[in-house]
């Protein structure tokens, strides 16, 4: 039996040697190898802690003290020792466990997340609740590096600091979050060390150490050698410090024994204590070492080769996004691309690679990204700010307030809107329909296909207004069985002509709406399909018009349906004074939807063709068919 299948909680670590544990960090890292090569996953970032999580359960008591992962894209060895070992095949599958923290899932997830940035606000809450409840646990946030770039880390650090709530944050650094860290604070030491303070005090020591005789200029090359190592250990702490915390490290995150001490001699600390660790993101296995990024979140791979496994012949809409934008960009100079540390998951690098003087990654910091933007329009640029629909509900202040009521010409390439699949209720992004169509001088669309796609990035950059475009995660429609009318703002258009039934779908259930119109076809009833293209604005010609020459309308949207596109056509019908007509709302209903495929997630939901079929049949009042799946 191997040490990995004895252990059934973190009390089974506590009687193993530090040996025993470098063993079963190996153990652990090829159970994860091996399990995300056939799920998929976050696989680099989760190698990087395998030790530190070790650490942290050997000291402390979970789940009476609480250990918070920042994320949760570090969280896969946190599950196999917390009594998940033996359901960990099902990582990110239906029904299975999930991929980051989720306290209905065990209670040694203290806190649930899938968003950055957030675990030293939630550390500092729980801590403020055990000192008012008289209780004496510990609370301990483990942040990775790439997180401290948002702005929420510091204002959690500058609040925890100043109340000086005993507690400790554990900063994860392995230099690179899912794209490089950039900005400021990555910056940090290399201003001080440029300071003329720091030059005259480096100076100086070295005249006085090449005056030693005999040693002298031996030991001047020793301490050059020593420099880095001095940057590290002491200026680091110069800005926790300033913040309040105790600043410990950095130390080797790989290095269980001094982990372990470290962990143990601070614990007891009655103050707010940030240790800085040192890891090496995808440690243990050779490809995501060389490629963490590419490793960061890789669907299933072959474990020797490290390549994907996929059958895939159809460009993805990411790598779509980013090609055209490109294209766009050689003709149009004053077109630039803003990105929140997702330069490879929105397809930029070619940009980047193409125009580094006009792409910005701003990092973890998608409420400065878009006011970022907003100043570059407003002195006549056309900046094209490329965000997951999920991380932009972070920004939606500053959509409203510094982008939309000025009327800046700010275009949000809204990438993952949807069901994103395995990564589940936190990366959904099925809420930005709801949250950005009632925003005033928006303008709203969501192509049905790829060549719809590359029509309106340029038709947005173009129209010199707020233009959000939203489209999903996975592969393009490439070629549609259908018309393909020019674009005109606020045009939907009719793909079929019916008479007993109109669908009217946005976006990417277009397709399969389109589909199951052939469907219902055979089956004798004649259905109208209609292209939305523009959320807002609707088409209210040709709302009014399908609405005369039909009884039976249903709208289908990936989105929630409350506050979604069915909404805005009820609205719209209402407004018209047409109340003599049956319609019927398909999206999501008002619930989080778990993680599963795409594919398994659209059937439960009925959001494919068959799911659509039954939809029509059920407003037609056929009720319930047995159709062949």
């Amino acid at each position: 039996m191997s040490l990995l299948d004895k252990i059934n909680s973190p009390e089974d670590l506590k009687g193993l040697s530090i040996d025993e544990l470098d063993s079963l960090s190996d153990e652990i890292r090829k159970k994860i190898i091996e399990t995300v090569s056939c799920t998929g996953g976050h696989l680099a970032s989760n190698l990087g802690v395998v030790e530190l999580t070790l650490a942290l359960h050997y000291v402390f008591n979970s789940p009476e003290d609480r250990i918070i992962w920042d994320v949760g894209h570090q969280s896969y060895t946190h599950k196999l020792i917390t009594g998940r070992r033996d359901r960990f095949h099902t990582l990110r599958q239906f029904k299975g466990i999930s991929g980051f923290p989720k306290p209905s899932e065990s209670p040694h997830d203290q806190f649930g997340t899938g968003h950055s940035s957030t675990s030293i606000s939630a550390a500092l809450g729980m801590a403020i609740a055990r000192d008012l409840k008289g209780q004496d646990h510990h609370v301990i946030a483990v942040i990775g590096d790439g997180a401290m770039t948002a702005g929420l880390s510091f204002e959690a650090l500058n609040n925890a600091g100043q109340l000086k709530v005993p507690m400790i944050v554990i900063l994860n650094d392995n230099e690179m979050s899912i794209s490089r860290n950039v900005g400021a604070i990555s910056k940090y030491l290399n201003k001080i060390l440029t300071t003329d303070f720091y030059k005259r005090f480096k100076r100086d020591t070295k005249n006085i150490l090449e005056g030693i005789p005999r040693f002298g200029f031996s030991m001047s090359r020793f301490a050059h050698k020593l420099e880095e190592t001095f940057k590290g250990f002491f200026l680091p702490g110069q800005l926790f410090e300033e913040f309040g915390f105790n600043y410990i490290g950095p130390i080797n995150g790989h290095d269980l024994k001094e982990l372990i001490n470290t962990l143990d001699s601070v614990k007891d600390i009655r103050e707010p204590i940030l240790i800085h660790v040192i890891t090496q993101k995808g440690r243990g296995y050779e490809h995501s070492e060389k490629d963490p990024s590419c490793f960061h979140g890789i669907g299933p791979f072959d474990t020797q080769s490290g390549k994907t496994v996929s059958k895939a012949d159809r460009p993805s809409y990411s790598k779509v996004f980013g090609d055209t934008l490109t294209g766009i960009a050689e003709k149009n100079k004053k077109v630039l691309a803003i990105t929140a540390a997702m330069k490879e998951g929105t397809g930029l690098e070619d940009f980047a690679r193409r125009f580094p003087e006009r792409f910005f990654d701003v990092g973890i910091a998608e409420q400065h990204a878009v006011t970022f933007a907003a100043g570059l329009a407003k002195e006549g640029l056309r900046p094209v700010v490329a965000i997951y629909s999920t991380f932009l509900q972070r920004a939606y202040d500053q959509i409203v307030h510094d982008v939309a009521l000025q009327g800046l010409p700010v275009v949000f390439a809204i990438d993952r809107a949807g069901l994103v699949g395995d990564d589940g209720p936190t990366h959904h992004g099925v809420f930005d329909i709801s949250y950005l169509r009632h925003i005033p001088n928006m303008v709203v669309m969501a192509p049905k296909d790829k060549e719809e796609f590359e029509e309106m990035l340029e038709f947005a950059i173009d129209l010199n207004r707020p233009v959000a475009i939203r489209y999903p995660r996975g592969r393009c429609v490439e070629e549609f069985p259908g018309s393909s009318a020019p674009l005109s703002l606020g045009e939907a258009e009719i793909l079929l002509e019916g008479n007993d039934i109109a669908i009217v779908a946005v976006g990417n259930m277009v397709y399969p709406a389109y589909q199951a119109a052939l469907k219902l076809k055979e089956m004798g009833i004649s259905a109208t399909v209609v292209n939305a293209r523009f959320i807002k604005p609707l088409d209210n010609h040709i709302i009014k018009t399908i609405a005369e020459r039909h009884y039976h309308i249903l709208t289908v949207e990936e989105n929630a349906v409350a506050g979604g596109f069915g909404s805005l056509v009820l609205e719209t019908l209402s407004n018209m004074g047409i109340d003599d007509v049956k319609v019927r709302l398909l999206g999501i209903p008002d619930t989080f939807i778990e993680h599963g495929s795409q594919k398994t997630l659209r059937d439960i939901l009925e959001l494919d063709s068959e799911g659509i079929l039954k939809n029509c049949l059920r407003l037609k009042g056929v009720g319930d068919l047995k159709l062949n799946r």
